[in-house]
């Protein structure tokens, strides 16, 4: 047994999933309003993504259960120890990272989330899994808090927020990264800019899209 497969984690997750997926996000009355073309501009946005995502504060928008699943993994592969997390939400992603920590021995997972109402279910969340201990949430725009005081080596790297600033988050901490370090950035595909740095010849990464929109990436030497 796994910490990620034993109560009172796997009890947690299946719930949220649960709760997750009975949620229709187009149904949600500030989402609604919006046309296709607005919702696209937004999402496309480097300087309006507090208003998207303020929409958003009642929605989850987790990983799929596949995807945490490969968090776990990968991070207990590579014995990861320290994880940055771009994209708090609701916490599920980072319970799948602190389980990994967990059941490595130990270690810290530094995460970002800017709604104040998603850190408080999220901080709710890792103490019923048991977590919490293992987590520092860092309230706030993630372009100020992840871009001070990060560990000298990380291991591993989450992007799952507004996917415009991926390129923006990498460069506050691609100088931590140890080489080997993986990168995983979920709905990769809604950040073009992103795909292109990380999958040209010269980056300094190897990169490949995965499955279900994931693009997993490899700090070289």
């Amino acid at each position: 047994m796994t910490t990620l497969t034993s109560a009172p984690l796997a009890t947690l997750l299946n719930r949220l999933f649960e709760e997750a997926d009975a949620l229709n996000i187009m149904a949600i009355p500030a989402v609604a309003e919006l046309s296709e073309a607005q919702l696209k501009q937004l999402m496309q946005s480097k300087t309006d993504y507090a208003n998207l995502y303020g929409r958003l504060k009642d929605a989850a928008l987790p990983v799929s259960r596949a995807t945490g699943s490969l968090l776990y993994m990968l991070a207990r592969s590579m014995r990861a120890h320290v994880i940055v997390e771009f994209g708090t939400s609701f916490g599920i992603s980072t319970l799948h990272m602190a389980a990994a920590l967990r059941d490595n021995g130990g270690g810290l997972l530094i995460t970002s989330e800017f709604e104040p109402s998603k850190v408080a279910r999220a901080r709710a969340n890792l103490q019923a899994g048991g977590l919490d201990d293992l987590v520092e949430i860092r309230a706030g725009d993630a372009l100020q808090t992840l871009g001070r005081d990060l560990p000298e080596k990380i291991d591993l790297l989450l992007l799952d927020g507004a996917k415009a600033l991926y390129p923006d988050i990498l460069d506050l901490v691609e100088s931590r990264l140890r080489p080997g370090a993986l990168i995983v950035a979920d709905n990769a595909d809604d950040s073009p800019a992103y795909l292109a740095r990380v999958r040209a010849p010269a980056s300094g990464y190897l990169s490949t899209p995965f499955a279900e929109d994931v693009e997993l990436s490899i700090k070289l030497g």
